[in-house]
């Protein structure tokens, strides 16, 4: 099954863009993914190709229209009925590595990108949009979320990346940071990569890895490690209760 991205735009000429090199371009040329982009002005019903209009209530910029937005949406269905459509918009949820997996493991995806004011808030009443976030900042349209997103499904999809382990072994992927990375030369300016990694022990190199892992996501993602800290103890409750059940 090939995933199949469409992503929904004013700016088609954008795609695949940095997605059409390295392990993407490769992917892409080999079938392993599609790419078809959508020009959303395709979808105006009048002369002038209208896409967006004044807010209502008054402000600046322009809105996108929902009656065009839903019949790009519509059309883009026909293509793929199967795959959750997701709106590019600072208002969203941010995405996890968690969605993107899913994501990666699915049919593919319809990634809707925004302009101007952004979106009529009706398109999410209407159709089955998922609104998503890329980070806590606003970008000039939602073309380079759409890319952002894209990269982290494809390089997850089977054959994208060389080790199997490539994958798996990355920040976020067990609800913490990667720990950190060395390679030759052993010294640069004084500093040496640390004696542990030299030790060829992989016991060792394993339990400081981990702890490094935790030490930086600690420090520099205290969010994170709120999250990882909830996970084990609610891990640690449950594993009492059901030895409590089987002694009672």
């Amino acid at each position: 099954m090939t995933f199949a991205a469409t992503v929904l735009t004013l700016y088609p000429e954008m795609f695949p863009g940095p997605l059409g090199v390295s392990l993407a371009g490769r992917a892409l040329s080999d079938g392993k993914w599609s790419m078809d982009p959508v020009h959303i002005r395709d979808f105006a019903t009048d002369k002038h190709r209208t896409v967006d209009d004044t807010p209502a209530g008054g402000g600046a910029g322009m809105v996108l229209k929902v009656d065009v937005l839903a019949a790009a949406i519509d059309h883009a269905r026909t293509r793929n009925p199967e795959a959750p459509i997701l709106a590019m918009t600072p208002r969203g949820k941010p995405i996890s590595q968690a969605r993107v997996r899913e994501l990666a493991q699915g049919p593919g995806v319809i990634l809707l990108c925004g302009r101007f004011e952004g979106f009529d808030e009706r398109i999410f009443a209407g159709r089955e949009v998922e609104e998503v976030a890329v980070g806590d900042i606003v970008l000039s349209g939602g073309e380079c979320a759409a890319l952002m997103v894209l990269d982290a499904c494809i390089r997850l999809l089977p054959g994208v990346m060389g080790a199997p382990s490539s994958g798996t072994e990355e920040s976020f992927e067990d609800g913490l940071l990667e720990y950190p990375h060395y390679t030759r030369p052993t010294e640069w300016e004084g500093r040496t990569i640390p004696e542990v990694l030299r030790s060829g022990d992989h016991a060792k190199i394993a339990a400081w890895r981990k702890r490094q892992a935790e030490d930086d996501t600690r420090s520099r993602r205290p969010d994170l490690w709120e999250r990882q800290r909830d996970v084990r103890v609610q891990s640690a409750s449950g594993a009492r209760r059901q030895n409590e059940d089987l002694g009672s």
